[in-house]
């Protein structure tokens, strides 16, 4: 089964703010770059993902990320982070309405194609399902099968939102890299622990980090 991939980013300026312990006001928007082309050039080297979709209204992260070759979804809603996905959706349904769709995280900057393939394998055996965070407390991905919708519900304690909608909770060995999204100083040092992908390292070799 191949995926299509709908990844959302906020506008750099906005994107990470709690790690501000970690990351200055000036750094913090070229990290939020750095976490998604590492996320999504990982995606795109997945034998299981046909293609990925990027709904932002961010113009650099735009360009960049579609030169990485994903296809660029204006977030025309500007509602937040489901309704921006509900969008995606539906604009990658209308020229695929059988495909089967994967909501993932845009701060993903230790993703493992072989792990994520892992995760959509085990995806292909349910009508929706997710991936709880490495914290088992949010959501890194939520995947819909051919002709079902996602019913996106991230934020805060959205595990227990998606179980409770119905969706399998998914629990394969070996996925650590995406579970590992990054909000705050210390997950970033659980990122680079795992071992993060190139923009995220040359980003992160310029900050100073206690404990790392």
């Amino acid at each position: 089964m191949q995926w299509t991939l709908v990844i959302p980013l906020k506008p750099l300026t906005q994107a990470k703010s709690r790690l501000a312990d970690t990351a200055g006001d000036e750094v913090r928007p070229g990290l939020a770059l750095a976490f998604a082309q590492d996320t999504v050039a990982a995606a795109l080297a997945c034998a299981a993902v046909r293609d990925v979709a990027v709904v932002t209204d961010d113009g650099l992260a735009a360009r960049e990320l579609a030169a990485l070759g994903a296809r660029i979804v204006p977030d025309e809603p500007r509602a937040g982070l489901n309704a921006a996905l509900a969008h995606a959706e539906a604009a990658v349904r209308t020229s695929r309405p059988q495909s089967p769709l994967a909501a993932l995280n845009a701060d993903l900057p230790a993703l493992r194609p072989v792990e994520l393939a892992r995760v959509l394998d085990a995806a292909a055996q349910f009508p929706r399902a997710f991936l709880p965070d490495a914290a088992a407390i949010g959501t890194t991905l939520l995947a819909a099968g051919p002709g079902r919708r996602l019913l996106p519900a991230f934020g805060p304690g959205s595990r227990a939102r998606h179980r409770e909608s119905g969706a399998a909770e998914l629990a394969p060995d070996g996925v650590d890299s995406v579970r590992q999204d990054v909000d705050t100083g210390d997950d970033l040092r659980a990122a680079l622990a795992l071992g993060v992908g190139p923009r995220t390292a040359a980003a992160a070799a310029r900050l100073v980090m206690p404990g790392q």
